[in-house]
């Protein structure tokens, strides 16, 4: 495989990229809005900018670069996400967006000079908001509202735990407007595969033909404050307890269920969080996933049993607020063999993949024919400041973009 022209041009804006909000141990800390993300968005701008793309902000908050060669057509969609954990990797999301970046300045240029026919479609690289959902729940916000999954006016009352609204962190840097954004014809997305099947196959790209199911649920356990020194053991209804054994049952399920159903809690928030009160409120994030839909259902019917058992054994009410589910959902397969196809082409290994994790990917394919390409990870570490993709691997990547984007610009699978 040849390298590709802009190769270095695209480690050198990669690594400018990852030093907004830059942690000290190799990561990044930028989550949906904050000042970090505020500043790789306006520097992200300027570099769509000057390649002639024309930037917009839409209703809620995702960023645009049109490059409009046909006046009037719809738009290929193309880009992932920059916002991290709070302390993240800095390949998640932010290497599919400026691979779709990349992608378009190579097509632009290649169709400037002839050497590519004039496309059917448009190209818009999106960096959408508020993917990872650290910061505002729920997860992939901006591709939900965009697809019409999630209320704008829900979306934009979520308030973090400061108390600061999706609306205020948007209005406060500029990044909101009344424009829903471009009408999308097609869809593709590049990302680091935060798995090691890749790596272990030695195999450079994934083409990704479905997504594991997945069951989130928000849940409260309800006590009652007490001394922790004085109260009876017996009287005690401590919400900590109740949320701690919600924990263990989780893994209890994964392990009934070995490497067919994952599950995890990812966020606790304690109240009053005193050392010396038994805590009467405990929140907490619970997640179920599986490829097996009926393994998840079993799954989640065991869970609910160990609810009630759980609120007899600490003497403690819990509460289910939220839920947020998808199912088992397979990628276009006409979209896979345009993959397939291009790879080849391109001299690259390919295999065919699932997605565990979510991606704004998984919300487009149910507007418009989607394409989701995945590059290794080295040992599949992800969500952690070590994370690392290989630099032949993330060129590899963009080639692989360019090719695909260039076909489903072509309108090779209209009809």
């Amino acid at each position: 495989m040849s390298i590709a022209p802009n190769a270095e041009e695209f480690l050198a804006d990669f690594q400018t990229m990852s030093q907004f909000g830059a942690t000290g141990n190799g990561g990044v800390d930028r989550q949906a809005a904050s000042p970090a993300d505020a500043e790789q968005r306006l520097w992200f701008r300027k570099l769509l900018e000057s390649r002639g793309l024309d930037v917009r902000y839409d209703q809620i908050g995702n960023e645009w670069g049109l490059l409009e060669v046909v006046p009037g057509a719809p738009y290929v969609v193309v880009g992932s996400h920059m916002d991290s954990q709070p302390t993240a990797g800095k390949y998640d999301g932010a290497f599919g967006v400026l691979a779709a970046a990349h992608a378009a300045f190579r097509l632009q240029a290649e169709w400037e000079a002839g050497t590519r026919p004039d496309p059917t479609y448009n190209l818009a690289v999106v960096n959408w908001f508020n993917e990872e959902g650290s910061r505002f729940k729920p997860s992939m916000m901006g591709s939900s509202v965009f697809t019409g999954k999630l209320s704008l006016d829900e979306a934009l009352k979520v308030s973090d735990v400061k108390g600061i609204s999706v609306r205020s962190a948007l209005d406060e840097h500029g990044f909101r407007s009344h424009w829903q954004g471009p009408k999308a014809a097609y869809c593709a997305e590049i990302h680091v595969e935060q798995g090691r099947s890749l790596e272990r196959d030695d195999v450079t790209i994934g083409l990704v033909h479905s997504n594991w199911a997945a069951n989130k649920y928000e849940f409260v356990v309800h006590g009652e404050q007490a001394h922790t020194g004085s109260a009876l053991i017996e009287d005690r209804r401590d919400a900590l307890l109740g949320a701690s054994m919600l924990v263990v049952v989780a893994r209890e399920i994964a392990n009934s269920f070995p490497g067919v159903v994952h599950t995890s809690v990812g966020q606790l928030d304690v109240y009053p969080n005193s050392p010396v009160v038994v805590p009467s409120r405990v929140s907490l994030l619970l997640d179920l996933r599986s490829a097996d839909e009926t393994a998840l259902a079993e799954a989640d019917a065991r869970l609910y049993r160990r609810v009630a058992e759980i609120e007899a054994e600490a003497n403690v009410t819990v509460e289910r607020k939220t839920a947020h589910t998808w199912p088992v959902m397979p990628y276009q397969p006409e979209g896979v063999e345009l993959s397939a196809k291009a790879a080849a082409g391109l001299g690259l290994s390919y295999k065919p993949v699932m997605t565990l994790a979510g991606h704004d990917s998984t919300n487009m394919k149910d507007l418009v024919k989607t394409v989701m390409l995945f590059v290794p990870s080295v040992e599949g570490l992800s969500h952690n400041e070590a994370e690392y993709t290989k630099d032949e691997d993330l060129i590899s990547g963009v080639e692989m973009l360019t090719e695909v984007v260039a076909r489903l610009s072509n309108g090779e699978l209209d009809g």
